[in-house]
């Protein structure tokens, strides 16, 4: 196992080339946290054996870091049935200002922290944390207000929309406030998914009028501490890319699907403005042999090799569904490499 230095992600997202390839995930999944963890930390039974296992699945395998929230903190919503699949319009919670005058917002500082504490303590030499959100600005308002119903409300009611959006977005910034404070952190993930396959889900106006402002703020929020802060986002992105280089100024995007464009493409397109993680598109984990899953992340870890700015790790995340086999086969390109 190699050893962790965080150092070599901060380079990646600061558009370098790290000593060493460097790897990258959203997140794994509960079997290959089992596999990568087993017998790397004594369980306690005590609350915290699950981020245990994470922590050292994700330094098993040869990440730099672990994705971690911060505390608890989320916004309320009615019951959602739990399904593989959901209607962006299922539970709508706020449907007009009445229901928005009733709805209780839970607040960031009222849940507790020491979360982080406890994770330092267990990460191994070398390891930080990188912090993401319970969801984002545009996720959590869509999951409010059902995504049907916020287009026409900021058509028919722009004013309640608009507070809406405010409403979450300041409370997400209190949330990433409250992560800064922490040495342990060495990066802010803003994950909120903004696009379909062919388009963003608003139009390029309505995001930068109601979600691109408090991205910017969480953004200027890591920039003032010193911390790289990554779009985590899915969909079709093309007609706002220049908003999230030059406006609102993410170091580094994450998320591709083959579909929309292939990492290799966005890559050469990208390179030198913005830091691109991942993006061996989890389809073709999921379907291609072990020989191709390593063919293809050798020949992009060979493409980044002199310009830096990427990392190695799926389009999006490691779900159930992936075979480990096949997970293993693209890391080990770097692992064994």
């Amino acid at each position: 196992m190699r050893k962790p230095d965080y150092k070599q992600i901060l380079k990646v997202l600061n558009k370098q080339v790290p000593d060493r390839p460097t790897l990258f995930e959203f997140f794994l999944n509960g079997t290959l946290h089992e596999q990568l963890s087993k017998g790397r930390f004594e369980e306690k039974n005590d609350g915290f054996d699950y981020t245990r296992k994470v922590i050292h699945a994700f330094a098993a395998a040869g990440y730099d870091y672990v994705t971690q929230h911060i505390s608890d903190f989320h916004f309320r919503q009615n019951h959602k049935e739990s399904k593989s699949t959901i209607s962006l319009n299922d539970s709508s919670t706020i449907t007009d200002w009445e229901s928005y005058n009733n709805y209780v917002w839970l607040e960031p500082e009222d849940f507790p922290l020491g979360h982080l504490d406890r994770v330092a303590a267990e990460l191994p030499d070398g390891m930080k944390v990188m912090v993401m959100g319970p969801c984002g600005v545009l996720e959590n308002a869509i999951s409010l207000v059902g995504y049907d119903n916020l287009c026409i409300m900021i058509y028919d009611e722009p004013e309640l929309a608009q507070q809406i959006f405010n409403d979450v977005g300041s409370r997400l910034l209190r949330y990433y406030q409250q992560a800064v404070t922490y040495d342990c952190v060495c990066a802010l993930i803003s994950n909120d998914d903004w696009g379909f396959k062919t388009q963003p889900m608003l139009s390029p106006a309505d995001m930068r009028k109601y979600v691109f402002p408090w991205h910017k703020k969480i953004v200027e929020l890591g920039h003032a501490h010193n911390k790289p802060v990554i779009l985590h986002s899915c969909g079709q992105l093309e007609e706002v890319m220049e908003d999230i280089i030059e406006d609102i100024k993410f170091d580094a995007k994450h998320s591709f699907e083959d579909i929309i464009m292939p990492i290799e493409q966005a890559y050469e397109k990208y390179k030198g403005r913005i830091a691109l993680l991942g993006g061996i598109d989890v389809g073709f984990v999921v379907t291609a042999t072990e020989a191709e899953i390593a063919a293809r992340s050798a020949a992009m870890v060979e493409r980044a090799s002199k310009v830096g700015g990427w990392a190695l790790g799926t389009g999006n995340s490691v779900p159930e569904y992936v075979p480990p086999e096949n997970y293993l086969s693209m890391i080990d390109v770097i692992r064994k490499g």
